[in-house]
């Protein structure tokens, strides 16, 4: 028999001599707590919640204990045209569970509504077969994150599965789960790149949608969760005694012990519950009406910023309060160091009477930006859905990153297609301080990005000129169409020598423009590796070697290439995210450590109005000095920060350019038209292959 307990804190709390339960569901009549055998296949007992306070249904179980099987029968309306889903019928999911029982197949028998006829209720019971949510006890406490410096922070954009899938040197069961990224074969090269921030795609529990599941395919990237506070089972290796809580943790902890950021992409804008006529797995089956935004003029319908049938509404306090507390235990179980928010405009979108706008201080913005726990975590935000007024690149509150899918397009349009006119190229490569607001946003606020996961691959960007998505199942028409590549005259892979050097040398060029641009780098893990998916430039859906990155095959040139990159943004203060560029000398400028940045054109002058908007003027110079700083400063001894002055040579023309370098010895540290590894001595005139990129100080870098 329950007892009424408390709704204090919601989902299935362990207590002294027993377990509390509670359901956020103002718009229910009655909540039935539903038992289950250990498998999750046989219902054992149902039982009413006691209790209803201020919307949340709880009562007290005595003598649960963790490990017991559970879900929800929510009993309300059926009213779709007001809004209501309420079908006891079904059994659904807690929002709060942290160890998810079950698999979604795809089974009819998840419909909420009538298949033949979606006005009425289907009345079919799915215990046998419904998701359901495991009593967990408390993980031991984390191991505590790295300091990082957010002016020398380079994230790393990983997929758990695909990164060790096919890792020769992780052992084969651990391959593609957490314990194979915590392997220390597979730690070892992110260190020896120099990351120092892992940005694992998300690892919430999912549940496919029905199409794809139909045409023998998964949701592999995981941006349709079903539990937002679980970890995917399907990372969980298997090995005895452990869980997939317990590996994932492990996982966190090996990479900070490491000295590795962990940040989680998280999926709160929308479920896999999709639209009106998905699955009823949990949301949809405790209160449609609270946890989704609704079409006004049609309740039956979903608002649909996401592209993915719904939309979760952060304005109902019950639900923002159910989205906090899942990033706070990501934080305080599991130790990770920060969120990156997947189609963050969604989640500070208002309501009706605002007409669904973003808003800087929205209540979710809000919430972190004073929560004891979660404002001094790394935020970052995707700064886009497909919503009204849905790009808000640089709309997001100080201390925030974001994508810059600015830099991202001025970039590949220089460097490859012959487009962009070198105002733009220096308003990127200078952080985009035009959206960032510098009065108020850190130079480190953009994150500075070439590929990611959504989009080609970095081999692929300069192998191909058209998508080619055919095994995704919709005759590719999906994935971006304007991708800025350029295949350099052959259509995927070539034996043409030439064009395959050429396109070695743009990947170098363009992961050069990466790590020496203000802001915080961001690389797609593979791109070191030569990765290609074929030039599927949508892969969500394919989990199998297209995706999985092929370590056998790996270009460990290129690797070392990156690591020399990220090596000498470490090196040189002039590099690292510390202020924003002010323009001019550093004699001029009075801030000691004040990075100043001179732009010129390979004359070495000073370039014209027309010369900046010119479409025609391929080619760049930029010098970045450090202001002095202690007693050297005006004193005529050498500053300790000339060791940080560089310059940085850019010719994205199709053929050579000569530049006449500024006054002063000058050693080349990284060419971009090759890998070597030196500091060469360069003379008063150097002339740069098309396509290059240089990088050049007063002080050696890679001495012999």
């Amino acid at each position: 028999m329950l007892e009424p307990g408390h709704a204090h804190a919601l989902g299935a709390t362990l207590q002294s001599g027993g377990v509390n339960f509670c359901l956020a569901a103002p718009n229910a009549q009655a909540v039935e707590l539903c038992l289950f055998d250990a498998t999750g296949s046989t219902e054992t007992a149902r039982v009413y919640l006691p209790a209803c306070t201020d919307g949340i249904w709880h009562g007290f179980l005595p003598g649960a204990q963790a490990g017991l099987v559970y879900g929800w029968r929510v009993h309300g309306p059926w009213a779709p045209q007001q809004g209501h889903r309420f079908n006891p019928a079904k059994v659904v999911l807690d929002p709060y569970a942290r160890e998810v029982v079950g698999s979604y197949r795809g089974q009819d028998l998840f419909l909420g509504h009538d298949a033949s006829n979606p006005e009425l209720p289907d009345t079919r019971d799915n215990a046998t077969v419904a998701l359901k949510a495991r009593v967990a006890a408390e993980l031991p406490a984390p191991v505590p994150g790295p300091v990082v410096d957010p002016a020398q922070r380079v994230l790393y954009e990983l997929h758990i599965k695909g990164f060790t899938a096919l890792h020769p040197d992780v052992p084969i069961k651990l391959r593609g789960s957490y314990a194979g990224l915590a392997h220390p074969a597979a730690i070892a090269h992110l260190k020896k790149l120099g990351i120092t921030t892992v940005c694992l795609m998300p690892v919430a529990q999912r549940a496919d949608e029905v199409r794809l599941l139909n045409l023998g395919l998964t949701n592999y990237w995981g941006y349709s969760s079903v539990a937002w506070s679980a970890p995917e089972n399907r990372y969980w290796s298997g090995t005895e005694g452990t869980t997939a809580r317990s590996e994932c943790k492990a996982m966190v902890d090996a990479l900070h012990q490491a000295g590795l950021e962990v940040i989680l992409d998280v999926v709160y804008n929308h479920t896999a519950e999709t639209d009106e006529l998905g699955p009823t797995l949990s949301l949809r089956g405790i209160d449609n009406a609270s946890y989704y935004h609704l079409q006004p003029d049609s309740p039956a319908h979903y608002m649909n910023w996401t592209g993915c049938g719904n939309c979760v509404n952060l304005n109902e306090p019950l639900v923002l309060r159910c989205v906090m507390d899942s990033l706070r235990h990501w934080v305080q179980a599991y130790g990770v160091d920060g969120f990156r928010f997947d189609l963050a405009p969604v989640l500070a979108r208002g309501a009706q009477d605002t007409q669904y706008r973003f808003a800087s201080h929205a209540p979710f913005l809000m919430a972190v930006a004073q929560d004891p726990v979660l404002s001094t975590k790394l935020m970052v935000a995707e700064p886009w859905d497909i919503g009204p007024g849905g790009y808000q690149m640089g709309s997001f509150p100080p201390g925030w990153l974001e994508w810059n899918d600015k830099f991202r397009d001025t970039q590949r349009a220089f460097w490859l297609c012959g487009q962009e006119h070198l105002g733009a190229v220096a308003q990127r490569l200078a952080g985009s301080s035009e959206s960032f607001h510098p009065q108020w946003r850190g130079a480190h606020s953009s994150v500075n990005f070439i590929t990611a996961h959504d989009g080609f691959t970095l081999t692929d960007l300069v192998s191909y000129h058209q998508r080619h998505n055919l095994a995704n199942g919709e005759d590719n028409r999906d994935g971006h169409g304007h991708n800025l590549s350029n295949n350099f005259g052959a259509e995927g892979t070539t034996d043409d020598a030439a064009i395959r050097a050429l396109r070695l040398q743009r990947k170098r060029t363009l992961l050069a423009a990466t790590v020496f641009s203000l802001g915080t780098p961001m690389l797609l893990a593979g791109d070191d590796l030569g990765h290609s998916q074929k030039g599927n430039n949508n892969a969500y859906c394919q989990d199998n070697a297209l995706t999985w990155l092929n370590w056998l095959d790996a270009d460990r040139d290129l690797s070392a290439f990156v690591a020399q990159l990220l090596q000498a943004r470490r090196a040189r203060t002039a590099l690292q995210a510390r202020s924003w560029w002010q323009p001019g000398q550093a004699e001029a400028v009075d801030v000691p450590g004040q990075v100043s940045a001179t732009w010129s054109t390979p004359q070495d002058t000073a370039l014209t109005p027309d010369e900046w908007n010119d479409g025609q003027h391929r080619a760049l110079a930029l010098r970045l000095q450090v202001a002095p700083t202690g007693p050297q400063k005006n004193t005529g001894a050498q500053p300790v920060s000339e060791l940080s002055d560089c310059l940085l040579l850019f010719n994205a023309a199709d053929h050579n350019v000569t530049f006449r370098l500024p006054s002063g010895q000058w050693l080349r540290h990284i060419n971009s038209a090759d890998a070597t590894r030196c500091d060469t001595l360069l003379s008063a005139e150097e002339t740069l292959s098309p396509g290059c990129l240089w990088l050049a100080s007063t002080q050696p870098l890679f001495p012999a």
